[in-house]
């Protein structure tokens, strides 16, 4: 079982992540902005982070890079799970810290894969 934060300004999304990986044994927790997760960065550990790129107040990949400044989230794989598809965006995002890149829509059996990559 993995401590899992999966990240997504669509509620709808989150939900969708948890009910998927809790139903295979992970712990899920799940926020609506980057600027919840580097506050629940703060108090709690996670062994993987999920993380939509398109969200408002602070993106995915802006995320990515200030949990990487952060003691304990160096080397923590961060997948982006998004619709967003265009190669510089794939490419800013490994420069930041993004570990894998999963696109949106999304099967329940390739999340599960994306997650046990790293975890499994």
């Amino acid at each position: 079982m993995a401590r899992i934060l999966a990240v997504d300004d669509a509620k709808s999304i989150c939900e969708i992540i948890k009910l998927v990986l809790t139903q295979v044994g992970h712990d899920v927790t799940t926020v609506l902005s980057g600027r919840e997760a580097l506050e629940l960065a703060k108090t709690q550990d996670f062994d993987i982070i999920l993380c939509d790129v398109n969200m408002p107040e602070m993106n995915g990949i802006s995320l990515v890079g200030k949990l990487r400044l952060k003691k304990g989230f160096e080397y923590v794989p961060i997948i982006m799970v998004t619709t967003e598809g265009k190669d510089y965006k794939k490419n800013e995002a490994r420069t930041m810290g993004a570990s894998a890149w999963l696109q949106k829509p999304f099967s329940p059996e390739h999340l599960i894969k994306a997650v046990d990559r790293f975890v499994g």
